[in-house]
């Protein structure tokens, strides 16, 4: 499949991706991602592996258009995790500077 990443074209194929990602560790995922094989990668990161390119000469976009159309599963951002919010009795005892009883 021909795309474009970064003004450059690149032809690309679901068994090269794997190929090139092979061995490769994967980063810690802070936001968009793609599943190859059985591990999840940064979608950056992976931008980097078959492109050899810098990193911020890419979007996320551009690579995640190029993996969703070679058939991998892409994650958007991830969300951030629920907090917690205080109960009436805690936000009181917040309010006056007490904690509260547990």
């Amino acid at each position: 499949m021909r795309c474009i990443i970064a003004r450059f074209p690149f032809d690309l194929t679901k068994s090269g991706v794997l190929a090139s990602m092979k061995g490769v560790t994967p980063e810690l995922v802070t936001g968009e991602s793609v599943i190859i094989g059985r591990r999840r990668y940064p979608v950056k990161q992976v931008g980097e592996v078959i492109t050899r390119q810098d990193r911020r000469d890419f979007t996320a976009g551009e690579v995640t258009r190029a993996m969703t159309r070679l058939g991998f599963t892409c994650h958007p951002l991830p969300e951030a995790s629920p907090t917690r919010g205080l109960t009436p009795l805690e936000e009181a005892s917040a309010r006056l500077g007490t904690p509260a009883p547990r």
